[in-house]
């Protein structure tokens, strides 16, 4: 029996939902489904700049879970990329929550989780 899958955190809804090769139409091409925790890890890695350990805490899963996740996602992207596939991104087991910044170093932090203050001292915006 397989263990259901932790619920993640997603502090941010895409802006679109799929990315296509310009000039087929989407019923054409074969699609890579990138999940919305996939999305949520590489937008905090790879655009934000955030280390697995911090990146991990926001999802709320683990660092190694992470890390598993992101190779992932890279990889979809990649497959989209390369192959000429629509990128579409949907499901997951994943809950929006309210995110803010740290005044102070300026981190994204989870409103809901986070209490208002952040470990370095600062207030969130």
């Amino acid at each position: 029996m397989v263990r259901p899958r932790k619920l993640r955190f997603v502090g941010m809804e895409p802006g679109f939902r799929m990315f296509k090769p310009m000039g087929i139409p989407a019923m054409e091409i074969e699609q890579v489904v990138l999940t919305l925790d996939e999305f949520e890890a590489i937008r905090l890695v790879d655009l934000d700049g955030m280390d697995h350990e911090g990146a991990s805490a926001l999802i709320g899963i683990s660092r190694p879970t992470l890390s598993r996740l992101v190779e992932q996602a890279r990889h979809k992207v990649a497959d989209a990329v390369v192959t000429g596939k629509a990128l579409v991104i949907e499901g997951g087991n994943v809950e929006m929550v309210n995110r803010g910044r740290c005044d102070d170093c300026g981190r994204e932090i989870s409103r809901s989780r986070g209490g208002g203050r952040h470990r370095c001292g600062g207030s969130l915006s």
